[in-house]
């Protein structure tokens, strides 16, 4: 098997254990930012113990560099999880992860303004498109707390644009590396936000709730990252664009086929607007970066 066909094996396998997050997540009876601040340890961890093995050199002048970047935005990594773990309370796992999935567009938006860059005429299709979708999944959800769970997903997606953004000002710092300071910064708010808000709840937890809070940990976040880092050396940008979005694709599945959550006409519509004009959106600009 070629190194390229192992890295697309590697990537998509990783977006598909991302997309079924949410179905663990559902099944974990405690607060949200509790869940999100394990996450963080359990995956902190393992990817400690994966560099450690590995024996990757540091670059620790990098890394001093960098470091006002990597708390800011491992701080949002943290509070963006927060966010999408309640946004799954409140709507279903599908609307939260096409509310998320708004997230690139966000960039795309700020680009202009951060960077000096341009929006291209197919990049404002793009957006207006994608704020229909966003505009069709919301404009039909009849309960209030579902409308809430949208909106969280949404507040989830602008901290993930967040991080996308400040990682580009990140140089010279390993990917994986670079996960691993932002979710210790992720512990260093979480846990005292986890405390005051609704105290540490993990000892009522019965033996199913251990399980999948260890799944989460472990395989959604440690492994997979290390898969997922481990895999985009060998691709190309458009390669890793395409098949990111069987994360989504998946979550949508598993919501309407396992946890049997109902999608409108509309809001299907408004989903393959979303993740249609956002892979567009990335296709375009990879291919701009190319010429």
């Amino acid at each position: 098997m070629s190194s390229i066909t192992s890295a697309k094996i590697k990537l998509a396998l990783s977006m598909t254990v991302f997309g079924t997050v949410g179905l663990f997540v559902k099944g974990i009876p405690l607060p949200s930012a509790e869940i999100a601040l394990y996450r963080a340890v359990l995956a902190a961890i393992l990817i400690g113990a994966f560099l450690l093995i590995r024996r990757q050199k540091i670059n620790f002048k990098a890394i001093k560099k960098a470091l006002p970047l990597l708390a800011v935005s491992g701080i949002a990594i943290g509070f963006n999880w927060v966010l999408l773990f309640e946004a799954y309370k409140y709507t279903t796992v599908s609307s939260a992860t096409l509310a998320y999935y708004f997230a690139p567009v966000i960039v795309t938006l700020l680009c202009p303004i951060l960077f000096k860059e341009k929006m291209r005429p197919v990049q404002w299709v793009c957006f207006l498109m994608s704020t229909l979708g966003i505009i069709l999944i919301t404009g039909f959800e009849t309960s209030g707390n579902s409308f809430l769970g949208i909106l969280l997903g949404l507040g989830a997606a602008c901290l993930y644009a967040t991080a996308i953004l400040l990682n580009k000002y990140i140089k010279d710092v390993n990917g994986t590396q670079r996960t691993l300071l932002q979710f210790l910064f992720s512990i260093a708010v979480l846990l005292p936000y986890a405390f005051f808000s609704d105290g540490i709840n993990v000892g009522t937890l019965d033996i199913k709730g251990w399980a999948l809070l260890l799944v989460v940990g472990f395989i959604h976040t440690g492994v997979t990252y290390c898969m997922y880092f481990s895999s985009l050396k060998e691709l190309s940008g458009q390669t890793v664009s395409i098949l990111s979005y069987i994360d989504p694709l998946v979550a949508i599945f598993a919501s309407v086929l396992i946890l049997h959550e109902k999608m409108s006409p509309l809001q299907i519509l408004g989903g393959a607007l979303i993740l249609g004009f956002t892979l567009l959106n990335e296709i375009s600009a990879i291919k701009k970066e190319r010429l």
